[in-house]
């Protein structure tokens, strides 16, 4: 099926719109469901792409869910299969989380390598060598992870050499039940590492530290089901307050928490941007009179606390639109730049250097053209870009962005932007 977005150039975006619940948050809380024997119940889940296929993933582990609306269930009080088939987890790499509550609750686990956005070399050996010092015996046969402890994972002290999000969550979902007390140290640091902390304390699971570089889990024998509600997504707020700054406009996200957003939002006020937050309200919002008046910035990727790599192509657009010169250091994917390649189609004059540097001088007149999503948050900038070019612009490889964006066309056609989706299924011949 080819899908691609339709968007016309020239309209501001004004008005609200509210981030749905993070993608990067819901994914992980229904692996961790399957460490608890019953019926959990989580809220404000996306209907997006990525979830389809972690539901898809549980039916393949025989475990019960129904959504409705935005009310998801589980029900994993039995699992008939230990396996994550590869058709699943090539689509998402997060299904690789499923790996650590498998094998902590029921001994075993098999996952196929994972796939998803092509960002460049993702390792999992970090996934694989904290569930080994846990005590899981771990072996790659023809494409699959697999794990076994049949005698029970036991609590231990690991280091990690980068502050890997995936591999944090692993590991805190096996540690919770594990034997003895688990020290993570060099740990995630990003808001959804503390909300599937909270998560789990919600469970009856003890997490201490989630947040800092160093957590301290303390195993229990069991867990218990939960009823809980999915954090804002501060990667979709973080799209639509550049997208509007983009544009020219106003807009306010709600359900954004500006906390998660520090780094973020502290570029966009040096950039000359409207940045607006009332303490203890989840609420952001941003207005730009000229984007042309805006200057350049330099961004660096970092691990949370530092500017999120998820954000880096929605700043480079942006920078295409500010006055002088601004430079993107990628630290985090070496393949996330290609989108420059992408925003250069549409004339953005990006130089790239060394496959991890982009200079971005602006402000530059964009033009509409065919160009192809690389992946999920390099499409939403590719969508951005279209917004604010000449004429139409086509984005080809909308299944990416589907994958962690909620009704992205309907929010943003609500702020006054033009933007159609189209799915075309090809005429056999």
């Amino acid at each position: 099926m080819t899908e691609r977005f339709y968007v016309e150039g020239g309209k501001r975006l004004y008005g609200e719109v509210r981030a749905s619940g993070a993608k990067n948050a819901a994914l992980k809380f229904v692996a961790a469901a399957l460490l608890a024997p019953g019926k959990t119940v989580l809220r404000d889940v996306p209907r997006i792409k990525d979830m389809n296929t972690m539901l898809a993933l549980l039916d393949e582990l025989g475990v019960g869910t129904s959504f409705s609306g935005s009310t998801l269930e589980i029900d994993a009080r039995r699992v008939e299969s230990y396996t994550a088939p590869y058709e699943l987890v090539r689509q998402m790499r997060a299904s690789l989380v499923v790996l650590g509550p498998l094998v902590a609750r029921f001994g075993e686990a098999e996952v196929s390598a994972p796939g998803g956005c092509n960002l460049g070399l993702r390792k999992f050996n970090f996934h694989v060598d904290g569930l080994r010092k846990l005590g899981a015996d771990i072996e790659l046969d023809h494409g699959f992870i697999k794990a076994a402890a049949p005698d029970g994972l036991r609590g231990t002290a690991i280091t990690f050499e980068y502050p890997s999000v995936g591999a944090t969550e692993n590991v805190m979902m096996a540690a919770v039940l594990a034997e003895g007390i688990t020290i993570v140290e060099n740990g995630a640091r990003e808001p959804e590492i503390v909300a599937l902390a909270d998560f789990l304390n919600s469970m009856g699971a003890r997490v201490m530290g989630a947040g800092t570089g160093r957590i301290v889990i303390e195993g229990v024998e069991e867990l218990r089901p939960t009823e809980w509600t999915v954090m804002p997504d501060r990667i979709e707020a973080g799209t639509f307050l550049m997208a509007a700054a983009t544009t020219g406009g106003d807009v306010t996200v709600t359900n954004a928490v500006p906390e998660h957003l520090k780094m973020e939002l502290e570029k966009l006020r040096a950039m000359g941007v409207e940045v607006a937050t009332t303490p203890g309200s989840p609420g952001i919002r941003v207005r730009v009179e000229d984007p042309s008046a805006l200057c350049g910035v330099d961004v660096s990727t970092l691990p949370f606390p530092g500017f999120a790599t998820d954000l880096q192509a929605q700043m480079m657009v942006l920078l295409t639109q500010s006055s002088g010169a601004g430079i993107i250091t990628e630290n985090v994917y070496e393949n996330r730049l290609q989108v420059a390649e992408e925003l250069n189609r549409l004339d953005a004059g990006i130089d790239l250097f060394g496959g991890h540097r982009a200079l971005i001088r602006g402000p530059r007149r964009l033009s509409g053209a065919i160009v192809h999503s690389p992946d999920l948050r390099g499409g939403a900038a590719l969508v951005m870009a279209g917004l604010v070019a000449e004429g139409t612009t086509v984005v080809d490889g909308a299944k990416h962005i589907l994958r962690g964006y909620e009704n992205f066309e309907e929010k943003l056609t609500r702020l006054g932007a033009t933007v159609a989706f189209e799915a075309e299924t090809p005429v056999a011949s």
